[in-house]
């Protein structure tokens, strides 16, 4: 078991790490749309699920893998209604590759952020 750690994403806020190695498998820990400095994100929804994919790319980067080897998705949502604001951006980060994916509302997340999400993905 490896820990994955970029300085290019923000550090984790509590006592897990940014991600995990297993085998030839990476799990990401949720990623908010924090700055890799740490600050949240202003704007919409949109605003911050790109944050959020800014995030995941440099933790995968740093894991040997890519959002193009990402094989499961969950994305934790503040607001269903935010759905289709957040599907659309995440048509642009997986467009021919589309990996499983489940989307849940939730009451809410950590700092009040709109939208979580966090993958499973195959090391190269």
């Amino acid at each position: 078991m490896k820990t994955v750690y970029t300085k290019e994403a923000p550090a984790a806020i509590g006592p897990y790490s940014q991600g995990i190695i297993v085998n030839n498998l990476f799990f990401s820990s949720g990623q908010i749309p924090l700055t890799a400095e740490g600050l949240m994100v202003e704007g919409d929804v949109k605003d911050q699920t790109h944050q959020v994919f800014q995030n995941l790319k440099a933790i995968l980067k740093e894991a040997g893998a890519s959002l193009d080897t990402v094989v499961k998705a969950t994305v934790f949502i503040k607001d269903m209604n935010m759905f289709a604001e957040i599907n659309e951006v995440y048509g642009e980060y997986f467009t021919d590759h589309k990996p499983a994916r489940s989307t849940v509302e939730v009451a809410r997340l950590p700092k009040d952020a709109l939208v979580e999400i966090e993958v499973i993905a195959l090391v190269k």
